[in-house]
């Protein structure tokens, strides 16, 4: 199956997050109920088209890794897998390595 997002959607994969207090003890993600803020770019949507009827490109690409806001995606499952739908005005950042 293949998801194409619509308009200015961005498909992302989230990345979940170990965390480690400084003591060196590892907490796993399922001991927190916050989502994850980080994820992977799968698929984008063409953009939003704007007053002027010109299409505005997605900032982000396929395979970026991204931070977005909190509360801002929609999730989705499929095969137990979990996505989001997520705005690209929701992007707070590119991470680069």
């Amino acid at each position: 199956m293949k998801l194409i997002p619509q308009n200015d959607y961005i498909l992302v994969e989230p990345i979940k997050q170990e965390k480690v207090t400084k003591g060196g003890i590892y907490i796993p993600d399922t001991a927190s109920e916050e989502r994850p803020m980080r994820g992977k770019v799968i698929a984008v949507g063409p953009g939003k088209i704007n007053d002027k009827g010109e299409r505005i490109p997605i900032s982000v690409k396929v395979g970026d890794e991204v931070i977005f806001k909190k509360y801002a995606p929609d999730e989705i499952k499929i095969d137990d897998k979990e996505y989001y739908f997520i705005k690209d005005d929701d992007i707070l950042a590119v991470i680069e390595y």
